[in-house]
């Protein structure tokens, strides 16, 4: 029996031995501290139909019954890579991959909801965006679906390119270019470089791009691709203000009340807008999608608390967000006094000092008084200027000294430094 084989008669696919769906397929990949393939007896045990593994000898000295439940490969991940491109061809169905520096997520759940108004759409689940996650998005969609949003991480070049040789997208879109994982890039140029895969990959295969008119990046990445067919957007006729704690955005007489903090997500609406346009979405629709998306897992959100109103964008940092989170955090009107409180920027490489640096400097030219650094980098970089953490912890100890109460606080940092658990003491 072939893998595919295999897979359509037990189309649930586990990587977890602890999280083993009943009647699926277990999948015995590999890490840097452990080996999947010491786990797969015990996921056959708690239910699964099969296990794919790589190393024979799991079954040694299993009968030949007991045997039938393994199947073995040369290499796990690329068996559930493989499957995955397999599964994808079989489908059939338009797939619109989305990467970019900031605001994938976002964007994706934006454009998702939009083409739900009109198509059966299955769709990246939370960030399952790397070499391993979409595969799994794409084996978790079956016949039913019309169409496919799926979102691309990267951090390093030729990663891009190897999502897409599975995904095999027919549209793509970039949100922006910005300084995200220079260590693995190598600078910004690195970034281009990456993200411009997915144009690659289109220009290749006849598909088309989606990409804002407004960043001289994407405009840049475009123009130098001759022949790939692309469809431009702007928020130009858009205006964006807080009311009423959210994001209200406007286009000539549309309103579009948005849960979404920070006029920044004024470029992630466009793209929703225009996406849908583009495949024939009513524009009253569109914008009942884009109103009923209400951001969690500490993304862009706004929680009123008992002592102080928060802004938790504390899923990721990089010095492109960072910065656009502070200059709208600065101007947004507040009755409660403002703070701010910080966590070190990861995967910066040799940009990391003065990208830390930078933001101490915006800081201070934007005159928020009342500032929590948390981590290595932003203590160095803050040094006898704002009142620094070596790490989470210590913020909540001094916290729990002097309480802060009454404010309204930004909350941003990279997911390591576990600013969470701040946000819980505030």
């Amino acid at each position: 029996m072939e893998l595919y084989d295999l897979y359509c008669k037990f189309p649930r696919i586990s990587t977890d031995s602890r999280q083993v769906v009943a009647g699926g397929i277990f999948f015995a990949l590999h890490g840097e501290t452990f080996d999947g393939n010491r786990y797969a007896a015990a996921a056959v045990g708690a239910g699964a139909a099969a296990a794919v593994i790589d190393d024979p000898a799991v079954t040694d000295g299993m009968s030949a019954a007991e045997k039938a439940n393994y199947f073995v490969v040369p290499d796990t991940l690329k068996a559930l890579q493989e499957l995955a491109a397999r599964h994808r061809r079989q489908l059939g169905i338009p797939i619109l991959a989305i990467t970019g520096s900031n605001g994938k997520t976002t964007t994706k759940e934006l454009i998702s909801r939009t083409l739900k108004r009109k198509y059966r759409v299955a769709v990246t689940q939370g960030n399952f965006n790397n070499h391993i996650g979409v595969p799994l998005t794409l084996l978790a969609m079956d016949r039913s679906a019309e169409f496919g949003v799926v979102e691309m991480g990267a951090s390093h070049c030729g990663e891009i390119a190897l999502l897409c040789s599975i995904a095999q997208p027919d549209f793509g879109l970039i949100t922006n270019i910005g300084k995200a994982h220079l260590e693995g890039f190598g600078g910004i140029e690195g970034v281009m470089r990456g993200k411009g895969e997915l144009l690659d990959y289109l220009q290749t295969h006849g598909g088309t791009a989606f990409y804002s008119s407004e960043s001289e990046y994407l405009a840049q990445m475009i123009g130098k691709r001759k022949g790939l067919q692309a469809v431009p957007y702007s928020t130009a006729g858009m205006t964006a203000a807080e009311k009423g704690n959210y994001l209200t955005v406007r286009k000539g007489a549309t309103e579009i009340r948005t849960h979404l903090v920070g006029d920044y997500n004024i470029g992630n609406v466009a793209a929703a807008i225009a996406v849908g346009g583009h495949f024939g979405v009513p524009e009253q629709q569109i914008v009942a999608a884009i109103e009923s998306y209400e951001p969690d897992n500490n993304r862009s959100q706004r929680k009123a608390g008992a002592r102080n109103t928060l802004i938790m964008d504390a899923y990721n940092a990089n010095p492109s967000s960072m910065r656009a989170a502070l200059a709208n955090f600065a101007k947004e009107p507040s009755e409660q006094p403002k703070a701010v409180v910080l966590g070190d920027m990861g995967e910066l490489g040799k940009y990391a000092e003065a990208e830390h640096a930078g933001i101490v400097e915006l800081l201070q030219q934007l005159g928020i008084g009342e500032v929590y650094l948390v981590g290595k980098l932003f203590s160095e970089a803050g040094r006898g200027i704002y009142p620094a953490f070596a790490d989470a912890a210590a913020l909540n100890e001094y916290l729990q000294e002097y309480p802060i109460h009454g404010r309204l606080i930004l909350v941003k940092g990279s997911r390591t430094m576990k600013l969470e658990s701040v946000a819980e003491r505030l």
